[in-house]
C-alpha cells in the first residue's frame, strides 16, 4: 500500500480533525445519532440502539428549543418599526439574521451539521424512532419503557395493528402499570384540553376550569413557538434559484409571504392531534365555549360572560351564545369585555391574513382562507339557559376533501376478458368479500418467474424506489427494489441479460392489459409506478414478531381508521385508480396479502402468494390492504399502480417505452439507422 501523502492531503486531514474536535463540544446532530441507532439495531446491539436513539430524540428536541429561543430573543432585540425606511428595514433584517446565527451556533455549533434530509425529518414527525426503541427495550427486558415507547408510537400511527396488539400484551406483563403508558411526545396544550374535557363531562366543573385555563396558556405558548419556527429558509415550489432573476425586494416579498403562509398554517397544526388527518373542529374557540358554561355552573358569572364574549369574537352573532350573553348581562347588571389574549390573537391573525393575501397576489398565487373556526352546527342547545357545549367535536376537512364513496370508480364493472389464454380467474370481488377486486393465476409461467427472480437478485438495491431506506415499513425485513428503466440500463451495461430486462417490461404491460380488460374500463389505463420488489426476513429478528411487512393502507387516499373514512388529499397519490401485485414465488413463510375493512383491523380476504398469481383492485378506500410479516425467506413481486389520467403517467415508463421502441426498430431495420437506445437511459 502506498503510504505517501501530499502536503495538501495532510493539511486537509488536519483541518478536518480540527473541525471535528471543535464540533464535539456542541450538540451532536440527530440524523447522525439516528443512523447509528438504526445500524446498531441491525447488528442486534440493543444497548446502543437505546443510547443513540434516546440521544437522537433529545438532540432533535434541543435543536427545536434553541431555534425557538433564538428567534424570539433576536426578534425582541431587533424589532421592525411600525414606520421605517427601506434601509432601516434592511438593517433590521440583517441584524436579526446575524443575531440568530450567532445565538444558534453558540449552542449548537455550526448550523450546517444540523441540516438533515427530508426523509429523516419525516421519520421523526411520524415517530419512527419510538418503534425502534420499543423493540430495543423489549429485547433488554425493560417492559415499562417499551410500553411507553410503544404507546408514543401508536398515538401517531393508530393504523398500526400490530403495535396495538403489542400494547395489549404489555398491559398483561408483571411490572407494567397504567402510568407507564404515556405519550412522550404529547403536546401540553392538547394534553390539558383532553383532560379538561373528561372532567367537564364527568361534572367536575371546578377542576375542569383549571385545566381549560392551563390548556389556553399552553396553546398560546405553542402558537408563538410554531410561528417562530416559520422564520427559517423557506421552500419555494416551482422556483429555480439558479435562474432566479427577481429584484431584492421581490425576493424579500416572496420569502415573507412564505413565512406568513407558514404562520397561518399553525392554526391547523395546533389543532391536529397525532395520527389524525384533519384538525379538530373549532378547536381554540371551544376552550371558551366550555369555560363559559363551566364558570356558570360554579356561579362565576363574570368570567362566564367574558368567555362567552370571547367565543363570539370567533363566531360573531352565534345565536346560542348571544342568548347566553344576554342572560349573564341580566344577572350581573352590567356588561364586560372579551378576554384580551384572544382579542390580541385575532387582531394579529387578521393582519397576517391581509398581508398574506397581498403577498399572494404579488406572487401570483391563489390563496383562500380556510374555515378554521367552523360553527358547531348540529348541537342542540335549545333546552339549556345558558347553553353549554356537550363535548361535541369532530374532524373538519379544512381543505376540500372527498369521502371514499365519492372517490370510488364511477362505473363498478368487472368480468371482462382476461386477454391471455393461460390466465385463470380464481376469485372475483364477491369471493374476496369486497368491491373491484380480482385474484388471477398463471399470469406468468414458472420459467418467467425464475427469470425475474434472478433479475431481482442482480438489479435490486436496498430501499430502491423508497429513497434508499432499508425498509420503509418495518425494521425486521430487508427491502430491495428496482424500476423498469433501471433494469434496462443494467441490460445495456451487460450486468444482466437484456432478455430479462425486456421480460420485466413485457410482464408489466401484460398485467396492465389484464386489469384494464377485466374491469371493463372505457378509457386507457396508464402506468403510474412499477416496482420489482423483494422483502427478506432478517435472521434473528423474527421471534414473537407482530408487525406487518406493509401496514394497512389505501393507495390513493389517507386511511383514517378511527373515523372509518379515507381522505383523497396529499400526500396520498390521489391520481392512482387501480393497483396490482404480481407474485414471483411462494417459497417463504408469512407474507400473505390481506384486504381489511376501513377500521384497518377486520380482515375480509387473504391471499397466499405463488408464482404467476396476481391480485388486482381499485386503489381507493374501498380496498384497504397490507402485507403480513415475512418471517422466513424472501418474497418477491412486481408491484404496479395505474392511473386513468394521462397527465400522471410514469415518466420512467415513457422513457422505457422509447428505449423499447428503439430496440424494436433496430431489430427490424438493422443497425444502419444509427439509433442508440442507450441515449434514452
Amino acid at each position: 500500500m502506498d503510504t505517501n501523502f501530499s502536503p495538501a492531503a495532510i493539511s486537509s486531514v488536519v483541518l478536518l480533525a480540527a473541525a471535528l474536535s471543535t464540533s464535539t463540544a456542541f450538540l451532536e446532530p440527530y440524523d447522525l445519532l439516528y443512523d447509528n441507532a438504526v445500524q446498531a439495531f441491525y447488528n442486534s446491539d440493543y444497548h446502543n440502539v437505546v443510547r443513540y436513539m434516546e440521544g437522537a430524540l433529545s438532540s432533535y428536541a434541543e435543536v427545536r428549543r434553541t431555534r425557538v429561543r433564538c428567534r424570539l430573543t433576536c426578534q425582541d432585540q431587533h424589532p421592525f418599526d411600525e414606520t421605517f425606511m427601506d434601509l432601516r428595514f434592511s438593517d433590521a433584517v440583517l441584524q436579526r439574521a446575524a443575531c440568530m446565527n450567532r445565538c444558534i451556533e453558540e449552542k449548537l455549533g455550526s448550523q450546517s451539521v444540523h441540516k438533515v434530509s427530508e426523509d429523516v425529518l419525516q421519520d421523526f414527525h411520524r415517530r419512527i424512532p419510538y418503534n425502534y426503541l420499543q423493540l430495543a427495550y423489549q429485547k433488554l427486558k425493560q417492559p415499562d419503557k417499551a410500553a411507553a415507547a410503544a404507546h408514543t408510537y401508536f398515538q401517531a400511527n393508530p393504523e398500526h395493528v400490530e403495535m396495538g396488539q403489542n400494547l395489549e400484551q404489555y398491559k398483561d406483563l408483571q411490572g407494567v402499570m397504567e402510568e407507564h403508558f404515556v405519550d412522550r411526545e404529547a403536546r401540553p396544550h392538547q394534553r390539558s384540553f383532553a383532560a379538561a374535557v373528561k372532567l367537564y363531562n364527568s361534572g367536575d366543573y371546578e377542576a375542569a376550569i383549571g385545566l381549560f385555563e392551563e390548556a389556553l396558556t399552553e396553546y398560546y405558548k405553542a402558537d408563538v413557538e410554531c410561528r417562530a419556527l416559520c422564520h427559517w429558509p423557506q421552500r419555494f415550489e416551482g422556483y429555480d434559484y439558479l435562474r432566479y432573476r427577481y429584484s431584492l425586494y421581490e425576493v424579500i416579498s416572496d420569502h415573507f409571504t412564505q413565512v406568513l403562509h407558514c404562520e397561518h398554517e399553525c392554526v391547523r397544526d395546533l389543532a391536529n392531534r397525532p395520527g389524525r388527518l384533519s384538525p379538530m373542529e373549532n378547536y381554540l374557540p371551544l376552550h371558551y365555549d366550555y369555560l363559559q358554561f363551566a364558570y356558570f355552573q360554579v356561579n362565576r358569572l363574570e368570567e362566564a360572560l367574558q368567555c362567552a364574549l370571547t367565543y363570539l369574537l370567533f363566531h360573531e352573532g352565534e345565536e346560542s351564545l348571544m342568548d347566553n350573553v344576554d342572560y349573564y348581562r341580566e344577572e350581573l347588571g352590567h356588561d364586560s369585555k372579551p378576554r384580551e389574549e384572544a382579542a390580541w390573537y385575532l387582531r394579529r391573525h387578521k393582519q397576517e391574513l391581509e398581508l398574506l393575501l397581498i403577498g399572494s397576489k404579488t406572487m401570483g398565487v391563489e390563496f383562500t382562507e380556510g374555515n378554521y373556526w367552523s360553527s358547531s352546527g348540529g348541537r342542540d342547545n335549545s333546552n339549556r339557559i345558558p347553553s353549554g357545549t356537550d363535548g361535541w367535536m369532530e374532524y373538519v376537512p379544512i381543505s376540500e376533501k372527498r369521502n371514499v364513496s365519492e372517490a370510488a370508480p364511477q362505473q363498478l364493472k368487472e368480468g371482462g376478458p382476461l386477454v391471455y389464454d393461460s390466465v385463470q380467474l380464481v376469485q372475483n370481488s364477491a369471493a374476496l368479500n369486497g368491491t373491484q377486486r380480482v385474484l388471477l393465476d398463471h399470469v406468468m409461467s414458472e420459467e418467467e418467474c425464475s427469470d425475474l427472480r434472478h433479475l431481482a437478485h442482480a438489479v435490486t438495491m436496498a430501499g430502491d424506489g423508497y429513497r434508499g431506506r432499508m425498509s420503509p415499513h418495518t425494521p425486521n425485513e430487508k427491502f430491495e427494489g428496482a424500476t423498469v428503466l433501471k433494469t434496462l440500463q443494467h441490460g445495456f451495461e451487460g450486468r444482466v441479460p437484456m432478455r430479462s430486462a425486456r421480460l420485466f417490461y413485457d410482464i408489466s404491460e401484460r398485467a396492465r392489459r389484464i386489469i384494464e380488460s377485466y374491469f371493463l374500463l372505457n378509457s386507457t389505463l396508464h402506468f403510474s409506478y412499477t416496482h420489482l420488489v423483494c422483502r427478506t426476513a432478517i435472521t434473528g429478528q423474527q421471534d414473537h414478531r407482530n408487525d406487518l411487512s406493509h401496514p394497512i393502507h389505501a393507495d390513493n387516499c389517507l386511511l383514517d381508521p378511527d373515523a372509518n373514512e379515507c381522505w383523497k388529499e396529499p400526500p396520498a397519490y390521489t391520481y392512482r385508480d387501480y393497483s396490482a401485485l404480481l407474485y414471483l414465488n411462494g417459497d417463504f413463510e408469512g407474507g400473505e396479502f390481506i384486504f381489511t375493512e376501513m377500521d384497518a383491523k377486520t380482515v375480509t380476504a387473504s391471499v397466499k402468494p405463488r408464482c404467476g398469481r396476481m391480485v388486482g383492485f381499485s386503489s381507493g378506500g374501498e380496498n384497504p390492504h397490507g402485507v403480513k410479516a415475512v418471517t422466513s425467506g424472501q418474497r418477491c413481486a412486481v408491484a404496479l399502480w395505474f392511473t386513468l389520467d394521462p397527465l400522471f403517467r410514469e415518466l420512467e415508463r415513457l422513457q422505457a417505452d422509447e428505449v423499447i421502441q428503439a430496440l424494436d426498430t433496430q431489430s427490424v431495420w438493422g443497425q444502419g439507422l444509427n439509433i442508440n437506445p442507450k441515449d434514452e437511459l
